[in-house]
C-alpha cells in the first residue's frame, strides 16, 4: 500500500537513499584514441623513455662537438661527410672524429656525435662540410627521456582525459585503457499536456522542456541520458515506461506526475514494481517540494517535479553527486560571491528556498536580484547568474542584506 508522503529534508531523503542504495561505478576497457572525456580508472606508467633515442632538434649536421671548438664566420672548421641519417631509419655509422653526417629533425644521433650543427651555420661541398659555428655537447639534440622516462606516472588514477592525454598515451605506446563506464539514465517525460518540440501545439497543451533540459544536465556529470519519450498520466503506461527504464538503464529520472493529488500518479505507479519501492515523497526545498524517490530493483528512481525550474534544481541538489560518482567525472567546485540582495525575499519557514538571482553592479557595490517568475518559468535560469539558499529556520530575508551567490554555467556548473 502506498503511504501519504511525509516532507523530509534534503539531508534525510539523501540518507533515506543511501540506506537503500550506493553507486557502484564500473570499469570498461576502450581503444586509448577514444579517451577524450572519459575517466580512466588506473594510474598509466610508461614502459619506455619518450624520445627512446637521442635524436636531432633541427636539421643540420650531427657532430662530435669538439670538432667544433673555435668555429666562427670568420675562421671555420670543415669535417668531412660521412652519410646522411634520416628520420625514421636506424644509423649503422658510427662517427668518427674529423667527420660528420647530414641528419634530419627526429632522426637518431650515430654513436660517437653529442651535439648537431643547424644547416643554416653549415655549407657542405664535395664530400666536406664547412661549419662556421660551434656548438657544446648535446646542443641542438633532443636526449633520451627528456620528455617522458621509462617508469614515469604519465597519467593519473580518476582523471578526465582530454585530446592532451590522449597524445600523451599514443606517444608511450599505449593502445587500450580501462576507464569507467559511463552510467546510463534513462528519462522519462510524465504528463498527458505533454507534446515534442516541432510537434503542433494543440489547445490545452505544452512543448517538453524537461526531457531536453535533463538530457543535457545527465551529460554534464559524465553520464549517457537515454530519452524514453512522453508518457501520459495514466498508471498503465508510467508502469511500462519504468519497467522498460529499469531494464536498460543505471538510474531513472521521471519528471511530472510527482505532487500529491488525484491526477499525479506517477509515485503510486513505480510502488507496485517492487520493494522498497517509494522510500520518499516529499523533500523540504523549494522549489521541488513534490520530489519522490524510489529504489527498484537496486536502481534509484528519481521523480522530478514538472515543472523546469523545479527539476532542474532538484536535479543539481539531489541526483547530480549520486551520477558525478558513478561516472568518475569531478564536480567542479561551485564558485560564490558575495552580495547584496536587491529586493526583500519572503520564504516559507520549514524549507529550504533556492531562488536564482541576477547579478548586478550599481555605485560600485554587487547587488543580487531575485527572479522571482515562479518554477514554471524556464527564463528564471536563463537569465540567472547563480542561485541564494533561504534556511529552513528563515521567513524572510531583507533588502540589502549580504547573501551568498552561488555561480552556475548551465545547471551543474561545467
Amino acid at each position: 500500500m502506498f503511504d501519504f508522503p511525509r516532507v523530509v529534508t534534503l539531508e534525510a531523503a539523501r540518507a533515506a537513499l543511501n540506506k537503500n542504495w550506493r553507486p557502484k561505478p564500473r570499469d570498461v576497457v576502450i581503444p586509448a584514441s577514444l579517451g577524450v572525456g572519459r575517466v580512466i580508472s588506473e594510474e598509466v606508467i610508461s614502459k619506455i623513455d619518450v624520445p627512446p633515442f637521442d635524436r636531432a632538434a633541427y636539421d643540420g649536421y650531427a657532430v662530435r662537438a669538439s670538432d667544433t671548438f673555435g668555429a666562427a664566420e670568420d675562421s671555420p672548421v670543415t669535417l668531412d661527410l660521412a652519410g646522411r641519417i634520416m628520420a625514421g631509419t636506424w644509423p649503422r655509422m658510427r662517427l668518427r672524429s674529423g667527420s660528420c653526417a647530414e641528419i634530419t629533425t627526429g632522426a637518431p644521433l650515430p654513436r660517437g656525435a653529442d651535439a648537431v650543427v643547424m644547416s643554416e651555420y653549415a655549407v657542405a661541398a664535395e664530400g666536406e662540410v664547412t661549419v662556421y659555428r660551434a656548438v657544446a655537447p648535446g646542443e641542438n639534440v633532443t636526449k633520451r627521456g627528456s620528455d617522458i622516462k621509462k617508469g614515469q606516472v604519465v597519467i593519473k588514477r580518476l582523471k578526465r582525459l582530454n585530446h592532451l592525454d590522449v597524445a600523451v598515451l599514443a606517444a608511450v605506446g599505449v593502445e587500450k585503457i580501462r576507464v569507467r563506464d559511463k552510467p546510463k539514465v534513462a528519462i522519462i517525460s510524465n504528463g498527458s499536456e505533454l507534446v515534442k518540440p516541432g510537434e503542433k501545439l494543440k489547445p490545452g497543451k505544452i512543448y517538453d522542456v524537461n526531457g531536453t533540459s535533463l538530457r543535457e544536465a545527465v551529460r554534464a556529470c559524465g553520464a549517457e541520458p537515454v530519452f524514453l519519450g512522453i508518457v501520459p498520466d495514466r498508471a498503465p503506461a508510467i508502469r511500462r515506461a519504468v519497467k522498460r527504464a529499469l531494464g536498460i538503464a543505471d538510474v531513472v529520472l521521471i519528471s511530472g506526475g510527482s505532487s500529491v493529488g488525484a491526477g499525479d500518479i506517477s509515485p503510486k505507479a513505480i510502488a507496485s514494481l517492487g520493494k522498497p519501492g517509494v522510500i520518499v515523497h516529499g523533500i523540504a526545498i523549494k522549489p521541488g517540494k513534490p520530489t519522490f524517490i524510489a529504489v527498484v530493483k537496486n536502481k534509484p528512481v528519481f521523480g522530478l517535479p514538472g515543472y523546469p525550474v523545479s527539476a532542474l534544481m532538484v536535479f543539481d541538489q539531489l541526483v547530480a553527486d549520486y551520477l558525478h560518482e558513478l561516472s568518475g567525472v569531478p564536480r567542479g567546485r561551485r564558485s560564490t560571491i558575495s552580495a547584496k540582495l536587491a529586493a526583500r525575499v519572503l520564504s516559507a519557514r520549514g524549507r529550504r528556498e533556492l531562488i536564482p538571482v541576477r547579478l548586478l553592479e550599481k555605485n560600485g557595490e554587487k547587488f543580487a536580484e531575485p527572479i522571482l517568475k515562479g518554477s514554471g518559468a524556464i527564463t528564471s535560469l536563463s537569465t540567472a547568474d547563480g542561485y541564494i539558499e533561504v534556511p529552513l529556520e528563515r521567513e524572510m530575508v531583507e533588502e540589502g542584506e549580504v547573501v551568498e551567490v552561488k555561480l552556475f554555467e548551465g545547471i551543474d556548473g561545467v
